[in-house]
């Protein structure tokens, strides 16, 4: 039977116990997850083939020479994805095959790396004097290039260094395609998470108990306010117990019919009554698709959209402008009418004469071709406008429980 002191094929001075090779090959594995943990496994390699730098150049520069690198080693930045000079113009080292280790010996002769510029300008002031690396090919993001080297006063790397790189690699590579499709993943879910978000809609994931595990900056401010609905604990409650229990059996309608072999018809929506007496919310629920092996409490199981009528619109101002043409005084009025205001109310909200606030009105009609108050209001909240990125009136609190995501697309250019 074979134990963990087994060692790998590799010579004496190589020799890897099975424990040490599972975790450097768990640390790469995991690297597809998280940045840091490819830091970590870049920190391992390093260890490994005893060397000052391993770093992997993510993004090579376009007209100035910086590029985009993850840098194990004794350097400022060391451990996070950021911009080191790196001059790509003039590395011997560009144009190499794919997914081949190599090292300077491959290239050159070291009397012509000493005379080369690179050498000179950049890796000499940073002891960077042998070689050995890789350009690896990954499905989505281009070829990433991966380095490791060693100061001028230690050993060359030799053909067991290189053997040992070359099974490697292949896991290098599936971590790092990995990395690329999650961190595409989450960023494509934010941009969603954020119009959702723009467009005045609460959005919260729930477990099959009603429990509360993500919610949105709209979600968090109508439920700051208590009045309908709100949080108890992590748990979301009606105000009123015949709507608590219509509530919450739409929740459990929703999580039974996730599992059903065959999709079945079941209430979908809810009108929760407020205590204020203003319009009832509106709320919508649907399950959330999950991996049949995944059990136990506490996972994502229905998502929930609220939507409050009465509330206001978030609105761009700078892209109301553009899209319309408004001067700033007519995108001030024509969000305070889009918000239901009257023309008299919205007038003295803005501190303007009502004539004036006529005379804006009848620009605004002229720019948008509609000929009332109430057509305005329509185009307004069905336009794009509350989809920019630009100054966007304030919900409260910008602290969003939905993270971002730390992990950084790896495409490189």
């Amino acid at each position: 039977m074979m134990t963990t002191s087994t060692t790998t094929d590799f010579p004496s001075s190589l020799q890897l116990s099975l424990d040490d090779y599972d975790r450097i090959i768990g640390h790469i594995h995991d690297g597809g997850l998280e940045t840091d943990q490819l830091s970590v496994a870049l920190e391992e390699l390093r260890c490994l083939f005893q060397a000052n730098y391993v770093t992997l150049i993510l993004r090579i520069p376009g007209v100035q020479d910086v590029g985009l690198m993850l840098v194990a080693g004794d350097l400022e930045g060391s451990g996070k994805v950021t911009y080191f000079r790196y001059l790509h113009s003039d590395t011997p080292f560009s144009n190499m095959p794919a997914d081949r280790v190599f090292t300077v010996d491959d290239v050159m002769t070291f009397q012509e790396w000493e005379s080369s510029t690179y050498y000179r300008d950049y890796s000499r002031d940073n002891d960077v004097y042998h070689v050995m690396g890789a350009d690896i090919s990954t499905a989505d993001a281009g070829v990433l290039r991966f380095r490791i080297t060693r100061g001028q006063h230690q050993p060359a790397f030799t053909e067991q260094d290189k053997t040992l790189c070359s099974r490697l690699l292949p896991h290098l590579r599936r971590s790092l395609h990995v990395h690329n499709l999650l961190g595409r993943s989450e960023s494509l879910g934010n941009l969603y998470a954020e119009a959702v978000n723009r467009l005045s809609v609460a959005t919260l994931v729930l477990d099959e108990s009603g429990g509360v595990l993500q919610l949105n900056d709209v979600a968090r401010e109508l439920l700051g306010q208590a009045d309908g609905l709100k949080l108890v604990g992590s748990r979301l409650e009606a105000s009123y117990p015949s709507d608590n229990r219509e509530l919450h059996k739409l929740i459990r309608d929703a999580v039974e019919s996730k599992d059903a072999p065959q999709p079945r018809e079941s209430r979908e929506a809810l009108s929760v009554t407020r205590p204020s007496g203003e319009v009832s919310l509106g709320v919508v629920v649907e399950p959330i698709p999950g991996a049949e092996w995944a059990e136990g409490r506490g996972q994502p199981a229905v998502m929930m959209y609220i939507r409050d009528a009465v509330g206001k619109s978030q609105v761009d101002n700078r892209v109301a402008k553009e899209l319309f043409n408004f001067t700033p005084a007519e995108t001030q009025l024509a969000l305070q009418l889009a918000n239901g205001l009257s023309l008299e109310e919205a007038a003295e909200n803005l501190g303007i004469m009502r004539n004036t606030a006529r005379a804006h009105l009848r620009a605004i009609f002229s720019k948008t071709g509609v000929r009332r108050q109430a057509e305005l209001v329509r185009v307004m909240l069905n336009s794009v406008v509350s989809l920019g990125r630009g100054n966007i009136m304030p919900l409260g609190s910008r602290a969003a429980v939905i993270p971002r995501p730390e992990l950084r697309s790896l495409h490189c250019r």
